[in-house]
């Protein structure tokens, strides 16, 4: 099998060397893939730059391209089901969510697609009826993506599409856990006609994404990830002085005020933490709750979490599948146990499903703290996982405080059914995005991104457009007459 697709052409790696890709939810070899090396990253850079610089691609018009991303977009619908069903394979999450991933994938697709028709730039007014003063966007350049393995297509949509939409040519790292999915969109594009050298793909681990951001011929680069991965990033990328793209993660505060409606909020809490296991960056992992509801809903939260049903992501009757890895699985049970040593209480979860079904897989039951403080590791750090803790407060301006009080801001929300707190609590809290009695809706057409530590720039909306394009200014004087600045 010939994984790494490169100037058009599908090939193996030089050095032979194939990777194993796991089924989370039974440990088993669902496909090897090929890992790229330093000649692969080369070839692929140079094969972007020279479809960049001397290729077909950058004579197109932004009808033509978005033309292309319609069609992409209709062979992503067309193959939903193979698509979704890769994708529940690949990370261990349900079927159903992975229907909801490629549903919204195909409309990032189409937004971009409406959205690049629309990008004509902007006149400037020069005060002068001779001169006509135009703001134009161009595309940057050359764009290494490097994608996380958790919404691995998804993610990667991001990217690729508002890129391809700006006339940008890519190189794409998917993550060495979940390559399948976007093995799988290279090759679509490719059948929607993306000319050779444009779209490129590299498979690998760090190293292969190291030497994407080292590479000189890179202009840009987009990475969503860890924390410490993203500083180097923007270390490497200095040199050069290259433009970067992060999303770094977070670690997101659910704030229900007593007022708010009980029921909704309570079965929203349990969607925050625990769909697709908790591996999501905006998770509504610190749950933040009034003192008036906070023990009635602690025991009903815990209660209806026991109750979860974990499962082979593949059954309809799962409510949420496997962890990505046993690696992660481990990652996470130390942060249980750092809970347990800093004295906050289990009420749910903290250990492993029991039963023969789970024996191979990397499962673990949802999981419950309260009596959690903001000194404890497992409420400052990103856990990753099905893990939710709750703190306790008193007065609007605590709950402010306790939502801010993160090095991290990329989501979070607030439930009441005061429609004046709600706006009041949604302004002060410093959050990409601040979702009002619901979470985790996004919209390919707002903006997403987080600040803090949680990265840098945007993705989706026209800042995600904006990302991948330059602004250019071009001033013409339609009538110039001598001005006579020197004398002789």
């Amino acid at each position: 099998m010939k994984d790494l697709h490169i100037d058009g052409i599908w090939l193996d790696a030089a050095t032979g060397t194939r990777s194993d890709v796991l089924n989370p939810a039974t440990g088993e070899v669902v496909v090897t893939v090929a890992e790229a090396g330093k000649a692969e990253v080369d070839a692929a850079v140079r094969a972007a730059r020279r479809a960049f610089d001397e290729g077909p691609w950058r004579r197109t018009t932004a009808g033509e391209r978005a033309e292309l991303l319609r069609r992409t977009a209709g062979l992503l619908a067309r193959d939903r089901e193979e698509l979704a069903r890769t994708e529940s394979l690949d990370t261990g999450k349900t079927l159903g969510e992975g229907r909801i991933d490629i549903d919204d994938v195909t409309n990032v697709f189409r937004y971009y697609a409406d959205l690049a028709g629309k990008d004509a730039g902007r006149l400037v007014d020069a005060g002068s009826a001779t001169v006509v003063s135009r703001i134009v966007h161009e595309p940057v350049g050359v764009c290494a993506l490097i994608a996380p393995w958790n919404y691995p297509l998804l993610q990667m949509s991001w990217k690729v599409a508002p890129a391809l939409a700006a006339g940008n040519t890519v190189v794409l790292k998917p993550s060495e856990v979940t390559p399948l999915t976007t093995i799988k969109l290279v090759a679509l594009l490719e059948e929607a006609g993306a000319p050779p050298g444009v779209v490129n793909l590299l498979l690998g681990d760090g190293r292969v994404g190291a030497a994407m951001v080292e590479h000189p011929a890179v202009d840009l680069v987009s990475f969503t990830g860890g924390y410490a991965t993203g500083e180097k990033i923007m270390t490497a990328a200095a040199k050069g002085v290259r433009r970067v793209a992060l999303e770094l993660g977070g670690k997101n505060p659910n704030v229900v005020f007593d007022d708010a409606d009980y029921d909704t909020a309570l079965d929203y809490a349990l969607m925050a933490a625990f769909v697709h296991s908790g591996q999501v960056c905006s998770a509504g992992a610190r749950l933040i709750v009034q003192e008036g509801i906070h023990d009635r809903f602690v025991a009903d939260l815990a209660a209806r979490a026991d109750r979860i049903r974990v499962g082979d992501p593949l059954d309809p009757a799962t409510e949420t599948g496997a962890l990505v890895s046993a690696e992660h699985r481990a990652k996470v049970e130390a942060y249980i146990e750092s809970a347990l040593a800093d004295g906050a209480t289990l009420e749910a979860g903290g250990k492993r499903p029991e039963g023969p079904e789970y024996k191979t897989g990397f499962f673990l039951r949802p999981t419950v703290f309260s009596g959690c403080t903001r000194d404890m590791r497992i409420v400052r750090e990103e856990v990753f996982g099905p893990v939710v803790t709750v703190e306790r407060f008193r007065e609007e301006a605590d709950a402010i405080a306790l939502a801010n009080d993160t090095e991290y801001g990329l989501a979070g929300a607030v439930w009441t059914s005061d429609a004046s707190r709600a706006q009041r609590v949604a302004g002060a809290l410093r959050h990409g995005t601040v979702w009002i009695n619901d979470y985790h809706p996004y919209l390919p057409q707002a903006e997403w991104g987080g600040f803090g530590k949680s990265g840098i720039g945007r993705e989706l909306g026209p800042s995600g457009l904006a990302e991948y394009q330059e602004s250019k200014h071009i001033y013409q004087n339609i009538d110039p007459v001598p001005q006579h600045w020197f004398k002789g």
